[in-house]
């Protein structure tokens, strides 16, 4: 079925997503107004962190310990130049026609010289990954992110990126795969050899965080914010929005006699 090369152009969201995993925090009393439907969320985030621990990272673990790093390396540099073929579509879109012609140029390179992408050779030719998707593109068109999403298998995203799926469904090469095998084969490769390349950040984070969905949630979307504007957010940008219901400020002054 063709809907597997949405999965793969998203696979990368839900392993962002199956790193986290702490349902037993309920939403507290000052609820975040980007996250409207934080409840339902931790439960969804809960089952995406179920389902890492049970698979994914099994499998990721068993894929590390057999693939030598310069396989490893090459089969991350193939997923990576066929999502360049999104990213020049997306560039376009946004009328960066320099960027879009970059991103062509790294496709051609890195699918000839390069070996089917199996070789980043573009990188050494100084034209850089920009990796932009369709969310990003409609971002740049003024459309608001919406409220904070976990999408059960696909992780964090926004009401503006669960939408934007649908182009990223189209703009992946891996869609257009006829033979079913081959199409559902890459897709299980990409998730399990992305999976592989976070395992030491997981370990990082597992340590670092007192609430992973929190900390998930802001870093997601600040990101995604980041990535909109190309790193150089507005200023007037409201993180978090100025209606957030912050808590009462602590009093450090002793009390009055």
């Amino acid at each position: 079925m063709k809907s597997a090369g949405l999965f793969c152009k998203t696979a990368r969201l839900f392993l962002l997503g199956a790193l986290l995993g702490i349902a037993g925090c309920a939403s507290g009393p000052y609820p975040d107004p980007r996250d409207p439907l934080e409840d339902l969320n931790r439960a969804v985030f809960s089952f995406n962190d179920f389902l890492d621990r049970a698979a994914l990272e099994p499998l990721a673990l068993a894929y590390q310990a057999i693939t030598p790093a310069p396989l490893d390396k090459g089969i991350t540099n193939f997923f990576n130049n066929l999502s360049d073929v999104g990213s020049a579509i997306n560039n376009l879109l946004q009328l960066k026609v320099g960027r879009a012609f970059s991103d062509v140029g790294r496709v051609a390179v890195n699918t000839t010289l390069g070996i089917l992408g199996l070789f980043d050779v573009a990188s050494n030719m100084d034209l850089p990954r920009y990796n932009e998707d369709f969310g990003q593109t409609l971002g740049v068109w003024g459309f608001g992110a919406g409220p904070y999403l976990v999408l059960p298998l696909l992780g964090p995203s926004s009401g503006r990126d669960a939408v934007g799926l649908v182009g990223d469904y189209f703009t992946d090469p891996v869609t257009y795969i006829e033979d079913d095998t081959v199409r559902w084969g890459l897709l299980g490769l990409n998730v399990i050899d992305t999976r592989a390349d976070l395992l030491s950040a997981s370990r990082v984070l597992e340590q670092a965080a007192l609430d992973r969905y929190s900390f998930v949630r802001d870093a997601f979307l600040q990101r995604r914010q980041t990535l909109v504007y190309d790193g150089n957010p507005p200023e007037e940008f409201d993180y978090p929005p100025e209606e957030f219901d912050y808590p009462p400020e602590y009093d450090a002054s002793p009390p009055a006699e």
